[in-house]
């Protein structure tokens, strides 16, 4: 593999039950209560993209909403912490010489203080927002961009995704993908294990 491209929550960082957390917050003025358990079936959205799709959430003042989870999570974005098995991958990149970029589906109000945060923001050629792109996940367009600014071609890109959309996404883009599941990244579907290619140095994931 060329170039390896990570989505950030859940991924680089390990920041789903905050989401869902300031999300559930966010709601309960309007008195709405948030089912972890549909939520966790729409994992990887954009917040905007939740909102269009939770049961009434249509007729609810989405601007508001948004405002007020992301206030919850900026306030705690110095706390977050990194998924272990990611980043040794990510480092395992950047000895070889690859390009390595984030495809994320969350808004860059998030996910620039929470690369910074991590101190990570400089391992990376291109960062993609969901503001990047008119289609987020599970259109493969936040995926295609990232390769396209590495100028890698998307079949020679390795995709790390935890949720679903995601992982549609990176495979719709025609791109090889691993998952994270309990800490450990899983490969998706049948694919023969990669090495990451380089002038360098050859290193295998």
């Amino acid at each position: 593999m060329e170039a390896l491209i990570l989505d950030f929550d859940g991924v680089l960082a390990d920041t789903v039950g905050r989401h869902e957390a300031a999300l559930r917050a966010a709601l309960q003025p309007y008195g709405v209560a948030l089912d972890s358990g549909w939520y966790s079936g729409h994992v990887g959205l954009s917040i905007h993209d939740l909102l269009a799709a939770l049961p009434g959430g249509r007729s609810l003042p989405h601007d508001e909403i948004v405002q007020r989870s992301r206030g919850h999570l900026l306030a705690s974005v110095h706390t977050i912490t990194p998924i272990p098995c990611v980043v040794e991958l990510l480092g395992q990149a950047r000895r070889a010489g690859v390009p390595c970029a984030v495809a994320s589906g969350a808004s860059r109000l998030l996910v620039d203080p929470g690369l910074d945060a991590l101190g990570l923001k400089e391992a990376f050629g291109s960062v993609v927002r969901r503001e990047d792109v008119v289609h987020g996940k599970p259109d493969p367009e936040l995926f295609l961009t990232a390769a396209r600014r590495l100028g890698v071609a998307p079949d020679r890109c390795l995709a790390v995704d935890d949720a679903p959309d995601g992982i549609a996404s990176a495979r719709a883009a025609g791109m090889q993908v691993i998952t994270v599941v309990g800490g450990h990244l899983t490969p998706v579907g049948e694919q023969p294990a990669q090495p990451f290619a380089s002038r360098q140095q050859t290193e295998p994931i």
